[in-house]
């Protein structure tokens, strides 16, 4: 009977870790929301998660690598040809790990079955809608709670049941002075429903740079702030930054990141060309509170090799030749 009554003990509930697609920005099973002013890459942050995941590379504030997966990736403000897959090339993804659900027929929705359909049949470990608004229905009022609801708690049983991240990307409404979490276009559902709300935003001292800050985390401690540039060169990941969601919102926050004070620290280390032991560098490092993850992403930035004298690694820059040098 549909009104049985069944209880659950919660002494029998065996007790899981949570399980991260980006610790501790986008769980697994669970919803994200990325969200912002338009113009501020959000999508761009997206893509170059996805090129990232794609590749089967370490994504920032990571030890370690996944294996490359799929994704799904739906959008209904680029072109696929022209825009999305252009950019997906310049970060190096691997495009054939990227599926779209063909929209040509008939357009997508939340409650449409060929969106788990599609999860089942590439084994997705991550799907994006983008912008999330596009996706609700055309007879959705997104400012109703009562209507949104029910299409939320179905995208996240079919994430939980598929152990699937997915990503919805939304725009920000235009009400200045508000909290973070009244900024979102539509019902405040979305948030609740989001076990992670991440929001992106420019700098204060250069616009090419943008700063992504979580705003909530329901599973774990809230992540730190990680700012990136986007530029005549692309994308590029530029490490920590101490900035709140607060200084994001009001356009506040600051550049100056673990990766940027890294690089200034290795140019002058380094300028005599001298090198310097690559254990002294990285106890220097850790002695400045930055991680061996941003301290090999600023040696790349500025180009310092590794060379071997006597069966000891030091770094160096510029190259030197006649030596043995890896870069």
């Amino acid at each position: 009977m549909a009104n049985e009554l069944k209880l659950i003990q919660m002494s029998e509930v065996q007790t899981e870790e949570v399980k991260w697609l980006w610790p501790p920005y986008v769980p697994l099973g669970k919803l994200t929301i990325v969200q912002g002013d338009p113009g501020e890459g959000k999508t761009t942050l997206v893509l170059a998660v996805i090129a990232s995941l794609t590749r089967g590379e370490p994504l920032p504030e990571c030890a370690e690598a996944a294996p490359p997966m799929t994704v799904i990736y739906q959008t209904a403000e680029d072109g696929l040809a022209d825009t999305i897959k252009p950019r997906l090339e310049a970060m190096g993804a691997d495009c054939s790990r990227v599926f779209v659900i063909d929209e040509s027929r008939k357009e997508l929705s939340m409650l449409d079955e060929r969106l788990e359909k599609a999860v089942h049949e590439t084994g997705a470990r991550l799907v994006v809608l983008d912008p999330m608004q596009a996706y609700l229905g055309s007879d959705v009022d997104m400012h109703r709670a009562n209507e949104i609801r029910p299409i939320l708690k179905r995208v996240s049983a079919m994430a939980e049941q598929n152990n699937c991240a997915v990503i919805l990307v939304g725009h920000m409404n235009k009400a200045q002075g508000l909290k973070a979490g009244y900024r979102g276009l539509g019902s405040i559902d979305f948030r609740a429903a989001a076990r992670s709300v991440l929001l992106v935003g420019r700098t204060k001292d250069n616009p090419s740079v943008r700063v992504m800050a979580q705003d909530k985390n329901s599973l774990a401690p809230e992540g730190r702030s990680m700012s990136f540039a986007l530029g005549e060169d692309g994308f590029r990941w530029l490490g920590c930054v101490d900035a709140t969601v607060d200084d994001v919102l009001c356009g506040m926050a600051r550049a100056e990141s673990k990766t940027a004070q890294m690089e200034s620290a290795l140019r002058e280390l380094l300028e005599d060309g001298d090198g310097i032991p690559s254990d002294e560098l990285a106890a220097y490092a850790e002695s400045l509170g930055i991680s061996e993850r941003t301290l090999k992403i600023a040696k790349r930035n500025v180009g310092v090799a590794s060379e071997r004298r006597g069966g000891k690694w030091f770094s160096v820059m510029p190259r030197q030749e006649g030596k043995e040098v890896t870069s």
